[in-house]
C-alpha cells in the first residue's frame, strides 16, 4: 500500500498493491494494521456501504455534526471525482478542498477523517461506490453544505447540470453551516 500526501494532510490518497496478471488482478482492500502502520491512523469500522449512481449524478457535501464519520471510499464499477471539505474551524486548512479522480481502473482510495464534508460526481455511465466508515449513519445529525458554494469554488468536472436529490438542493453555503470547532 502506498500513501500519497494531498493538500490537506489529514486526507490520504491511498493506491494498494495489486497483484494482476493474464487471469485479472487481486489486492486487499483493507487492512487495520497496515492501514495504520502507513497511514499512522488507527481506525474502527462500523459500517459498510454501497451506492449506484448515474452520470451526471452529484452527491454532498455531506456530514455529520455529531457521530462524525471517517470514512475510506473506493470505486468498483466506473469513474467518480471524489471531494473532501475541511470544516473544523480550528484547521489551518479550514474551508479548503481536494478532490481526485477514484475509478475501478485505478483502484485508488480515498481516506477522509471526521471533520470533513463529502460528496462525488459520477463522471462514467455509471458508478458503484464502497465506503467504510468509523460511525453508525445517524440522519438526525446529518447536514449538507451547497455543492456549488462560492466561497469553496470547487471545480466540479461537469459537462451539463448536475442531477441532484431535494436534500443537496437544500444545502447551506460553508458560512451559514455547522461546522466543527
Amino acid at each position: 500500500m502506498k500513501v500519497l500526501v494531498t493538500e490537506i494532510p489529514d486526507v490520504m490518497l491511498i493506491e494498494p498493491k495489486v497483484f494482476g496478471d493474464s487471469r485479472g488482478f487481486f489486492f486487499e482492500s483493507f487492512n487495520q494494521r497496515v492501514f495504520a502502520e502507513k497511514t499512522g491512523v488507527e481506525v474502527n469500522f462500523v459500517q459498510d456501504n454501497h451506492s449506484r449512481s448515474s452520470q451526471n449524478v452529484l452527491r454532498g457535501l455531506h456530514y455529520q455534526i455529531q457521530q462524525p464519520q471517517g470514512k475510506l471510499l473506493r470505486v468498483v464499477l466506473g469513474e467518480i471525482f471524489d471531494v473532501a471539505v475541511d470544516i473544523r474551524k480550528s484547521s489551518p486548512t479550514f474551508g479548503q478542498w481536494v478532490g481526485y479522480l477514484l475509478s475501478a481502473e485505478n483502484q485508488r482510495q480515498l481516506w477522509i477523517p471526521a471533520g470533513f464534508a463529502h460528496g462525488f460526481l459520477v463522471v462514467s455511465e455509471v458508478a458503484e461506490v464502497l465506503y467504510k466508515t468509523t460511525e453508525y449513519y445517524a440522519p438526525e445529525h446529518e447536514r449538507c453544505i451547497l455543492w456549488n458554494d462560492r466561497d469553496l469554488a470547487i471545480a466540479w468536472p461537469l459537462k451539463s447540470e448536475p442531477i441532484l436529490s431535494a436534500k443537496d438542493q437544500a444545502g447551506q453555503p460553508l458560512k451559514m453551516a455547522e461546522v466543527f470547532s
